[in-house]
């Protein structure tokens, strides 16, 4: 899920990368990429990975930079969904005593590591 957030957030940011030095040689703003093709690796990217309940944080962390000051906690939110998922596999169940404190030191260990 990770990597197809940061596949939309390239296909959502690819004008203005262009005109940023660090960003302007990703491959969808040096033109290496068309839209198409990246939309259609999110597609594969989408399909074969497990986590479809992040769908909605993945698809709106991109969007959150430009309406508030704290993106960083929905990427926080984001990333650290594999908390749930990962509890989940390995056991069979969710135990929220275990998973949300989990989920909630991997939300604020995101947000001290990208805002810093």
């Amino acid at each position: 899920m990770r990597g197809a957030g940061c596949t939309i957030n390239d296909m959502w940011d690819s004008d203005f990368d262009k005109s940023v030095s660090r960003t302007k040689t990703r491959p969808l703003a040096s033109g290496e990429l068309t839209h198409h093709q990246a939309s259609k690796f999110l597609l594969a990217q989408l399909t074969t990975g497990l986590g479809a309940s992040s769908l909605p944080l993945v698809f709106s962390y991109p969007l959150m930079k430009r309406y508030t000051n704290w993106p960083q906690l929905v990427l926080g939110l984001t990333f650290n969904w594999g908390a749930f998922m990962g509890w989940a596999a390995t056991h069979g169940s969710l135990d929220y005593s275990v998973a949300l404190p989990l989920y909630a030191s991997g939300v604020t260990w995101t947000l001290v590591y990208d805002t810093l």
